[in-house]
Protein backbone atom coordinates (compact mmCIF):
# COMPACT_ATOMS: atom_id res chain seq x y z
CA UNK A 1 0.00 0.00 0.00
CA UNK A 2 1.51 3.37 -0.96
CA UNK A 3 1.04 6.39 0.98
CA UNK A 4 1.51 9.92 -0.18
CA UNK A 5 4.71 12.30 1.61
CA UNK A 6 1.59 14.65 2.36
CA UNK A 7 -0.52 12.00 3.98
CA UNK A 8 2.35 10.79 6.32
CA UNK A 9 2.91 13.98 7.28
CA UNK A 10 -0.19 14.44 8.97
CA UNK A 11 1.84 13.38 12.51
CA UNK A 12 4.48 15.07 12.52
CA UNK A 13 2.94 17.49 15.35
CA UNK A 14 2.41 14.19 17.27
CA UNK A 15 6.43 13.47 16.46
CA UNK A 16 6.92 17.05 17.44
CA UNK A 17 5.44 16.57 21.13
CA UNK A 18 7.06 13.71 21.59
CA UNK A 19 10.94 15.19 20.13
CA UNK A 20 10.13 18.31 23.03
CA UNK A 21 9.55 15.79 25.82
CA UNK A 22 12.65 13.66 25.31
CA UNK A 23 15.18 16.43 23.64
CA UNK A 24 18.20 16.10 23.97
CA UNK A 25 18.21 12.13 23.29
CA UNK A 26 16.37 11.23 20.29
CA UNK A 27 12.64 10.31 20.34
CA UNK A 28 11.65 7.28 18.14
CA UNK A 29 8.02 5.72 17.28
CA UNK A 30 6.04 4.21 14.40
CA UNK A 31 3.31 5.08 12.32
CA UNK A 32 0.21 2.82 11.71
CA UNK A 33 -3.07 2.74 10.20
CA UNK A 34 -5.86 2.26 12.25
CA UNK A 35 -8.89 2.09 10.06
CA UNK A 36 -9.01 4.75 7.26
CA UNK A 37 -6.47 6.77 9.74
CA UNK A 38 -2.50 7.17 11.16
CA UNK A 39 -1.38 7.49 14.21
CA UNK A 40 1.86 8.43 15.71
CA UNK A 41 2.41 5.81 18.75
CA UNK A 42 5.51 6.87 20.52
CA UNK A 43 7.83 4.24 21.72
CA UNK A 44 10.80 3.93 24.19
CA UNK A 45 14.36 4.77 22.72
CA UNK A 46 16.68 2.51 24.56
CA UNK A 47 19.59 2.89 22.92
CA UNK A 48 23.47 3.43 24.23
CA UNK A 49 25.89 6.34 23.27
CA UNK A 50 27.35 4.39 20.69
CA UNK A 51 23.46 3.57 19.29
CA UNK A 52 21.68 6.52 17.68
CA UNK A 53 17.75 5.15 18.31
CA UNK A 54 17.02 1.68 19.28
CA UNK A 55 13.27 1.14 19.32
CA UNK A 56 12.04 -1.15 23.11
CA UNK A 57 11.34 -4.33 21.21
CA UNK A 58 7.79 -4.37 23.27
CA UNK A 59 6.79 -1.05 22.69
CA UNK A 60 6.72 -2.37 18.70
CA UNK A 61 4.94 -4.94 19.22
CA UNK A 62 2.05 -3.38 20.80
CA UNK A 63 2.56 -0.82 18.17
CA UNK A 64 1.73 -3.84 15.76
CA UNK A 65 -1.13 -4.99 17.14
CA UNK A 66 -2.92 -1.84 17.15
CA UNK A 67 -3.13 -0.89 13.32
CA UNK A 68 -1.06 -1.97 10.28
CA UNK A 69 2.76 -0.10 10.66
CA UNK A 70 3.27 2.30 8.23
CA UNK A 71 6.85 4.33 8.72
CA UNK A 72 9.26 4.64 11.33
CA UNK A 73 9.67 7.60 13.23
CA UNK A 74 12.39 9.76 14.90
CA UNK A 75 14.19 13.08 15.96
CA UNK A 76 17.18 14.99 15.11
CA UNK A 77 17.68 17.50 18.14
CA UNK A 78 19.32 20.21 17.11
CA UNK A 79 20.48 18.73 13.75
CA UNK A 80 19.33 18.52 10.58
CA UNK A 81 16.69 16.12 9.61
CA UNK A 82 18.05 14.80 6.20
CA UNK A 83 18.86 11.17 7.05
CA UNK A 84 22.24 9.92 7.80
CA UNK A 85 24.14 7.22 6.87
CA UNK A 86 23.21 5.01 9.55
CA UNK A 87 19.16 6.16 9.04
CA UNK A 88 19.64 5.50 5.22
CA UNK A 89 20.74 1.54 6.20
CA UNK A 90 17.99 1.50 8.86
CA UNK A 91 15.40 2.77 6.25
CA UNK A 92 16.54 -0.12 3.75
CA UNK A 93 16.77 -2.60 6.36
CA UNK A 94 13.02 -1.86 7.82
CA UNK A 95 11.37 -1.33 3.71
CA UNK A 96 9.66 1.22 5.08
CA UNK A 97 9.18 5.32 4.95
CA UNK A 98 11.10 7.10 7.94
CA UNK A 99 9.91 10.36 8.66
CA UNK A 100 12.78 12.87 10.50
CA UNK A 101 11.60 15.33 12.73
CA UNK A 102 14.23 18.05 14.02
CA UNK A 103 13.02 20.18 17.15
CA UNK A 104 13.35 22.59 18.15
CA UNK A 105 12.57 23.93 14.27
CA UNK A 106 10.02 21.22 13.55
CA UNK A 107 11.54 20.85 9.47
CA UNK A 108 11.15 17.21 8.61
CA UNK A 109 12.39 14.59 6.32
CA UNK A 110 10.30 11.62 4.63
CA UNK A 111 12.76 9.13 3.16
CA UNK A 112 11.77 5.63 1.36
CA UNK A 113 13.79 2.77 0.67
CA UNK A 114 15.95 3.16 -2.37
CA UNK A 115 18.37 0.54 -2.60
CA UNK A 116 20.75 2.65 -1.15
CA UNK A 117 24.24 0.83 0.47
CA UNK A 118 26.48 2.74 2.43
CA UNK A 119 30.23 2.56 1.58
CA UNK A 120 32.65 0.54 2.82
CA UNK A 121 35.34 3.45 4.46
CA UNK A 122 33.88 6.39 6.22
CA UNK A 123 31.11 5.10 7.85
CA UNK A 124 29.96 6.93 11.47
CA UNK A 125 30.39 4.22 14.64
CA UNK A 126 26.79 3.02 15.17
CA UNK A 127 26.17 0.03 17.09
CA UNK A 128 23.97 -2.20 15.72
CA UNK A 129 24.27 -0.69 12.24
CA UNK A 130 27.75 0.22 11.13
CA UNK A 131 29.81 -1.56 13.50
CA UNK A 132 32.38 -3.95 12.87
CA UNK A 133 30.22 -7.04 12.53
CA UNK A 134 28.13 -4.87 9.75
CA UNK A 135 30.95 -3.83 7.84
CA UNK A 136 32.39 -7.52 7.75
CA UNK A 137 28.30 -8.81 6.33
CA UNK A 138 28.39 -5.57 3.94
CA UNK A 139 31.95 -6.28 2.33
CA UNK A 140 31.14 -10.23 2.34
CA UNK A 141 27.97 -9.27 0.56
CA UNK A 142 29.83 -7.57 -2.19
CA UNK A 143 31.80 -10.40 -2.95
CA UNK A 144 28.97 -12.64 -3.16
CA UNK A 145 28.33 -13.81 0.66
CA UNK A 146 25.58 -13.62 2.39
CA UNK A 147 25.66 -13.74 6.24
CA UNK A 148 23.12 -13.65 9.15
CA UNK A 149 22.28 -10.45 10.87
CA UNK A 150 22.10 -11.15 14.95
CA UNK A 151 20.86 -8.77 17.41
CA UNK A 152 23.25 -7.53 19.47
CA UNK A 153 23.15 -5.09 22.45
CA UNK A 154 25.64 -3.05 23.36
CA UNK A 155 28.88 -4.50 25.90
CA UNK A 156 27.35 -7.80 25.06
CA UNK A 157 30.94 -8.91 25.13
CA UNK A 158 32.04 -7.64 28.68
CA UNK A 159 29.51 -10.71 29.91
CA UNK A 160 31.47 -13.45 31.12
CA UNK A 161 28.42 -15.38 31.11
CA UNK A 162 26.68 -13.76 28.15
CA UNK A 163 26.79 -15.25 24.33
CA UNK A 164 30.18 -15.68 22.28
CA UNK A 165 28.27 -14.36 19.16
CA UNK A 166 31.09 -14.29 16.91
CA UNK A 167 32.17 -17.75 17.96
CA UNK A 168 29.03 -19.51 18.18
CA UNK A 169 27.81 -18.00 14.63
CA UNK A 170 30.35 -18.32 12.11
CA UNK A 171 30.66 -22.23 11.50
CA UNK A 172 26.78 -22.14 10.65
CA UNK A 173 27.81 -18.94 8.49
CA UNK A 174 30.58 -20.96 6.09
CA UNK A 175 33.40 -20.31 8.07
CA UNK A 176 36.18 -22.55 8.96
CA UNK A 177 39.60 -22.41 11.21
CA UNK A 178 42.29 -21.32 9.23
CA UNK A 179 44.78 -20.48 12.38
CA UNK A 180 43.14 -20.67 15.67
CA UNK A 181 45.27 -18.39 17.36
CA UNK A 182 47.29 -14.85 16.21
CA UNK A 183 50.07 -14.88 13.67
CA UNK A 184 53.32 -15.68 15.13
CA UNK A 185 55.55 -17.17 12.55
CA UNK A 186 56.10 -16.51 9.01
CA UNK A 187 54.19 -19.44 8.35
CA UNK A 188 51.39 -18.18 9.96
CA UNK A 189 51.38 -15.12 7.93
CA UNK A 190 51.46 -17.13 4.33
CA UNK A 191 48.60 -18.61 5.58
CA UNK A 192 46.19 -15.79 5.79
CA UNK A 193 44.53 -14.66 2.32
CA UNK A 194 42.46 -12.19 0.90
CA UNK A 195 39.06 -11.76 2.65
CA UNK A 196 40.22 -13.88 5.61
CA UNK A 197 38.36 -13.06 8.57
CA UNK A 198 40.81 -12.05 11.50
CA UNK A 199 38.84 -12.71 14.98
CA UNK A 200 40.27 -10.08 17.68
CA UNK A 201 39.33 -9.77 21.72
CA UNK A 202 40.26 -6.22 22.20
CA UNK A 203 40.24 -6.22 26.57
CA UNK A 204 36.80 -8.18 26.35
CA UNK A 205 35.61 -10.82 28.07
CA UNK A 206 34.80 -12.81 24.87
CA UNK A 207 36.29 -12.01 21.26
CA UNK A 208 34.76 -8.22 19.95
CA UNK A 209 36.49 -7.03 17.30
CA UNK A 210 36.66 -8.68 13.74
CA UNK A 211 38.03 -7.28 10.02
CA UNK A 212 38.73 -8.80 6.87
CA UNK A 213 42.08 -9.07 5.74
CA UNK A 214 42.17 -7.07 2.08
CA UNK A 215 45.82 -8.78 1.13
CA UNK A 216 49.38 -6.87 1.37
CA UNK A 217 48.88 -6.71 5.07
CA UNK A 218 45.73 -3.93 5.06
CA UNK A 219 42.51 -5.11 6.64
CA UNK A 220 39.20 -3.39 6.74
CA UNK A 221 37.79 -2.79 9.81
CA UNK A 222 35.31 -0.57 12.41
CA UNK A 223 36.59 0.27 15.54
CA UNK A 224 33.94 2.35 18.49
CA UNK A 225 33.96 5.84 17.91
CA UNK A 226 35.60 5.88 14.45
CA UNK A 227 35.13 6.01 10.93
CA UNK A 228 35.31 2.44 8.97
CA UNK A 229 39.10 2.01 7.44
CA UNK A 230 41.37 0.58 5.83
CA UNK A 231 44.53 -0.08 8.18
CA UNK A 232 47.82 -1.60 8.15
CA UNK A 233 47.13 -5.34 10.02
CA UNK A 234 49.77 -3.65 12.67
CA UNK A 235 51.42 -5.80 15.17
CA UNK A 236 48.57 -4.09 17.64
CA UNK A 237 45.87 -6.39 16.17
CA UNK A 238 48.02 -9.32 14.90
CA UNK A 239 48.62 -9.44 18.86
CA UNK A 240 44.96 -9.48 19.46
CA UNK A 241 43.84 -11.50 16.88
CA UNK A 242 42.47 -14.67 18.07
CA UNK A 243 41.76 -16.51 14.67
CA UNK A 244 41.73 -16.34 11.52
CA UNK A 245 38.76 -17.60 9.23
CA UNK A 246 38.40 -18.49 5.83
CA UNK A 247 35.15 -18.47 4.14
CA UNK A 248 34.08 -21.99 2.28
CA UNK A 249 33.15 -20.04 -0.97
CA UNK A 250 36.98 -19.03 -0.70
CA UNK A 251 38.43 -22.18 0.18
CA UNK A 252 39.70 -25.28 -2.34
CA UNK A 253 38.12 -28.97 -2.25
CA UNK A 254 41.43 -29.76 -0.20
CA UNK A 255 41.29 -27.38 2.25
CA UNK A 256 37.56 -27.59 3.07
CA UNK A 257 38.33 -31.78 3.79
CA UNK A 258 41.32 -30.51 5.91
CA UNK A 259 40.33 -27.56 7.81
CA UNK A 260 38.16 -27.79 11.27
CA UNK A 261 35.07 -25.44 11.42
CA UNK A 262 34.39 -22.74 14.18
Amino acid sequence: MTMKDETLAAVVPMVIIHAQAEEPRECCGVVVRRDASLVYVACRNVATEHEHFVIDGNDYARAEDTGLVMAIAHSHPYQSPEPSLADRTGIERTGLPWLIVNVPTGHYTITRPSGFNAPLVGRPFVHGVHDCYSIVRDYYAEQGVMLNDYPRAFGWWEQRGGPDLYRQNFAKEGFHIVLAHSPQTLDDYNRIKRNDLLLMNIRAAHDNHMAVYLGGGVMLHHLIGQASKREAYQEFYQRRTTAVLRHERFMTPDELKDEPSC
